[in-house]
């Protein structure tokens, strides 16, 4: 170990002895954080060399959710933890354990352990769909199994290979002629090593036309689409190629929640934006994205951020004078 690397620390230990297994994979993170620091200087998100991937920090714990609809992608936490709320669900990852996103999710995320002197630290990985289908080709050559569970979003426990792929790749960073000729192939290895760990049969899905999850994919596009018109059930149904009841019910087994919750989330967090970013009143926001009655707005918008649009975004412009600019 490096001793750049050596200031980087593994609160959450695959196990509780420091045999030399728990040594390496602390060592493995710590390498994995050193990188990353070097790319994200302060608190923020920084985009690295190759599109799609990501450097995250932040240097203290989150005082409130953080609402957000994320993509199909991979996390890798190097140093601290972090919570996802997906409808009543929370999830927590850190270094021993990742997030996976396997379609577009209205969720809340919350940093839990950060300090100044050892940050929270991420690696993110977003997930290209059509290479994910040509890997799966060669990984089940025989058919992709049946997931265990239909739900687009996982929490689970790591591997030491997917950690050392994932630094390998953000130490490339710095010399983009060399990101850009092996960068690739290091993202390969971590789809295939995915694709080939417990949760191989839930990535798989992403890449699959014919699977469920794909279907859901389409018609979750039409509602983000088109989420300020009125919600119909039976056109988002036959985008997917489904009966009514099953619709209603494969959709809520992937993303949590019925097409009306989804779009709802989508209402209330554009209408955030805008009101932001763009300065808009609670009444002209609500009808931007859709709502007939503004009262009907402010009750749903304090049910989903916990205060008043009034009271939510002056709090945020108060906590962050340039949160305004970083939201258009």
């Amino acid at each position: 170990m490096t001793p750049q690397a050596s200031r980087f620390r593994v609160p959450t230990p695959f196990e509780p002895s420091t045999s030399p297994t728990t040594r390496r994979r602390t060592q493995v993170h710590a390498g994995l954080a050193a990188s990353l620091e070097a790319h994200a200087p302060h608190d923020g998100r920084f985009e690295l060399a190759l599109p799609g991937t990501f450097a995250i920090r932040l240097s203290a714990p989150s005082r409130v959710p953080v609402h957000a609809t994320l993509q199909p992608m991979l996390c890798v936490v190097a140093q601290g933890a972090k919570t996802i709320t997906l409808g009543h669900q929370v999830f927590e990852y850190n270094p021993s354990r990742m997030l996976i996103f396997s379609v577009d999710l209205p969720v809340s995320g919350q940093v839990r352990r950060a300090t100044p002197t050892e940050p929270y630290l991420c690696f993110r990985l977003d997930l290209d769909p059509f290479r994910i289908a040509e890997l799966a080709l060669r990984v089940f050559p025989s058919g992709v199994p049946m997931p265990d569970n239909p739900l687009g979003l996982y929490v689970g426990e790591v591997t030491e290979e997917i950690v050392d792929a994932a630094t390998r790749l953000v130490a490339l960073m710095s010399q983009p002629e060399e990101a850009r000729l092996l960068g690739p192939l290091l993202i390969d290895e971590i789809l295939i090593r995915l694709l080939r760990s417990p949760v191989g049969a839930r990535v798989a899905q992403i890449g699959s036309d014919d699977s469920g999850l794909r279907q859901i994919a389409k018609a979750v596009a039409g509602i983000r689409a088109n989420f300020s018109q009125p919600l119909r059930i039976e056109a988002l149904a036959r985008m997917a190629h489904m009966s009514l009841s099953s619709f209603h019910q494969r959709f809520k087994d992937v993303t949590g929640m019925s097409p009306l919750q989804y779009q709802k989330a989508l209402r209330l967090e554009q209408a955030k934006r805008l009101m932001l970013g763009h300065a808009m009143d609670a009444k002209r926001a609500a009808s931007e994205v859709g709502y007939q009655s503004a009262s009907q707005f402010t009750r749903e918008y304090a049910r989903h951020f916990g205060s008043t649009p009034r009271r939510d975004i002056a709090r945020l412009r108060a906590e962050n004078p340039f949160v305004a600019a970083s939201s258009r």
